[in-house]
């Protein structure tokens, strides 16, 4: 890789991420290259580089960018910096391979799982609950019955126990042997993937309504989901959980604007991974980041979070949000409209606004700061503009019709309140909606 493309996609801030490195408010360090009690390392995120101003480092003198860090931090030669530069941005040595044993028993359990969806009538009936196609993505379904079958051996079940598959009880079985707990009983499963799209961690989705136990990963999570972006990605569509990305991905919108566009989840509102950050350096054609996060509180501030981080590491990338009617998600809009929905709304998507200014005013301050110091930028104050769920919430009328959501439509009575949830009005191709009244 050519240092002038080092320099454009390795930032001082993923160095230091790197070297566990956390600087102050002030963006200083003590200073890894001397003994520093006091911090006199001054990190300049906006131009990369990095100054001791301590006469005691050999670096006294001279500004640093990210290789000429690197090579200090290793005593290395440049040659040797570049290519750990390159490992940086590419992922490559960054995270050792998972043993070949446990990749060998991932792919071996969840194609099992898979195996169990034929198998299970609730496991079927709530996948397609959920509108997703067991035929067109890959979907397991944990009975918690695979560890008792006979051809397991005592490998096997170690192995399975060091995975997190099992959990040990510290009891003895009415068989007089350990016991155990399947780990994820009754859930539908999906799998994490590497670089080399291996299976290398699985997500479980329980099929009760429980809201504080829905989502459980086994331990030391790694991959992503449903795979890393192809290289040649030029928009990348962003969802908050896995059923969402799966939702799109069968529906093979991979064209966005006559352009390469591919799907990726995060764990969450604030399940954003290193890996995730690793996969979006790798797409050197991205124009384009499209978040289609949940219509509600968490996910317009999971937006309102990660867009300037994203526009602030990526500034030539177009950073745009879907508008998800409140209080619904990619996969339940699909409950109340035809698949079309999604597309319509991808279609609809707003280019987030940002204003950007060096000074910082009292407005400003209270913009809130990047928690991840990958996207750490002390030069740039960004607001969104953006209106939360509540505050549009708080401008519909007690009495009358509201038509500020066209896809959720409200009228309020003395009576009763109604909600029609369906298409814009102007669409009237489709005529699918959904009637709700409440009695007052």
């Amino acid at each position: 890789m050519e240092i002038s493309v080092i320099k454009t996609r390795l930032t001082l801030a993923q160095v230091l991420h790197y070297y566990h490195l956390k600087p102050d408010k002030n963006l200083r360090l003590c200073c890894p290259f001397h003994d520093d009690k006091t911090p006199s390392l001054q990190l300049y995120y906006k131009t990369h580089t990095a100054y001791c101003f301590s006469s005691n480092c050999k670096t006294h003198g001279k500004s640093m960018d990210v290789i000429d860090f690197i090579m200090n931090k290793e005593n290395c030669t440049k040659h040797e910096a570049l290519k750990k530069a390159t490992e940086m941005i590419t992922g490559e040595g960054l995270k050792a391979a998972p043993p070949a044993d446990r990749l060998t028993t991932l792919h071996k359990i969840f194609t099992y799982f898979k195996n169990g969806v034929v198998n299970s009538q609730p496991a079927k009936a709530y996948i397609q609950k959920r509108h997703l196609n067991a035929d067109a993505i890959d979907i397991g379904f944990n009975s918690g019955q695979f560890h008792y079958k006979q051809n397991d051996a005592a490998e096997a079940m170690q192995e399975y126990l060091n995975i997190g598959l099992l959990l040990e009880l510290g009891v003895m079985s009415r068989f007089g042997k350990p016991a155990y707990k399947p780990f994820g009983k009754h859930c539908i499963v999906f799998a994490l993937r590497d670089q080399e799209k291996r299976v290398v961690s699985l997500y479980f989705r329980s099929m009760s309504d429980d809201k504080s136990q829905r989502h459980f990963y086994l331990k030391d999570r790694q991959g992503l989901y449903p795979k890393y972006p192809r290289e040649n990605t030029q928009k990348l569509i962003i969802t908050e959980s896995i059923i969402d990305a799966a939702t799109i991905f069968q529906l093979h919108i991979d064209n966005v604007d006559n352009q390469i566009t591919t799907v990726l989840a995060l764990y969450g509102t604030n399940g954003w991974t290193d890996e995730h950050t690793t996969a979006i350096q790798a797409l050197p054609e991205l124009n384009e980041i499209i978040f289609f996060l949940n219509g509600d509180e968490p996910g317009v501030k999971a937006v309102q979070k990660y867009a300037p981080m994203m526009k602030s590491t990526y500034p030539k990338v177009k950073v745009s949000n879907v508008e998800v009617p409140h209080n619904e998600d990619v996969n339940s809009l699909l409950d109340s409209h035809s698949e079309e929905i999604i597309i319509h709304l991808i279609k609809e998507r707003k280019e987030i606004e940002f204003l950007f200014s060096t000074e910082k005013s009292n407005e400003n301050k209270k913009t809130e700061q990047a928690e991840s110091p990958i996207f750490a930028r002390e030069e740039v104050e960004v607001n969104t503009i953006t209106s939360t769920p509540e505050e549009k919430e708080n401008q519909v009328k007690t009495n009358g019709l509201d038509t500020q959501n066209p896809y959720n439509l409200k009228y309020a009575s003395e009576a009763a309140s109604y909600q029609i949830k369906g298409f814009k009005t102007d669409q009237m191709d489709s005529l699918k909606i959904t009637l709700q009244i409440a009695l007052n």
